[in-house]
């Protein structure tokens, strides 16, 4: 798995806090921009995440490409639905060099059953190819195709949205593979924004775990 952030809006945090701040300002935006220095922005947005004002923290979005995952990992990925995707297209692209393919890694352990999921794989991938040799469009030849396709995924989500996201998916109780793309996301966000997902993580970083069969492992110390 690829994960990378490929743009996101120029400095994330002065935005939001600009927006956050104006709310109850007189001041013009000039005026705002100017008493904002470093201090007085992590000041500004710990109180608007502290007291849930997060509307602000739309202001500021993040694009992650990513490679090498699977598609039932999109299947998961696209029930956030505040958020722009962009997906390789199993429609239009014919995959003639063959079909990467994700293996859990609990296949992964069990030798007999990995060669039999290996030997799936491969016969699949071959049917695939013939029906495209035999002219079947590669919309119809894709149904062959199984959720351990890999895929790449351009993504784009605000912070806000984004800090719902890793509430959801980076627990450990989380989807193994989105949970991997999701801790790997936040690490990145964190370098470009610290204060906006200083608290960002599953619930269980800020306000306490709230799922109803708790890991019992506390996520901060094991993932970041």
């Amino acid at each position: 798995m690829i994960v990378k952030l490929l743009k996101h809006t120029k400095e994330p945090e002065k935005t939001c806090a600009i927006a956050g701040r104006l709310c109850y300002s007189a001041s013009n935006i000039e005026e705002l921009e100017k008493k904002l220095d470093e201090s007085k922005i992590k000041d500004i947005l710990s109180k608007i995440i502290k007291s849930g004002h997060l509307s602000v923290l739309e202001h500021a979005s993040f694009t992650f490409a990513v490679e090498g995952v699977s598609r039932a990992l999109l299947a998961q990925l696209t029930r956030h639905r505040i958020a722009s995707f962009s997906v390789q297209s199993q429609r239009y692209v014919k995959f003639k060099n063959g079909i990467d393919c994700v293996v859990p890694p609990t296949i992964l352990k069990n030798k007999a059953l990995y060669a039999e999921y290996a030997d799936f794989l491969k016969n699949t991938q071959k049917l695939y190819l013939k029906m495209l040799d035999a002219e079947i469009p590669a919309e119809d030849a894709r149904y062959v195709l199984p959720n351990a396709a890999s895929t790449k995924i351009v993504m784009t989500m605000n912070a806000r949205e984004l800090r719902h996201f890793f509430a959801l998916r980076c627990c450990n109780r989380a989807q193994w593979e989105i949970r991997d793309m999701a801790c790997r996301m936040l690490k990145l966000a964190k370098e470009v924004a610290p204060v906006l997902f200083e608290t960002s993580g599953p619930d269980c970083v800020s306000i306490g775990c709230t799922e109803t069969m708790p890991c019992g492992t506390p996520w901060k110390k094991k993932i970041l």
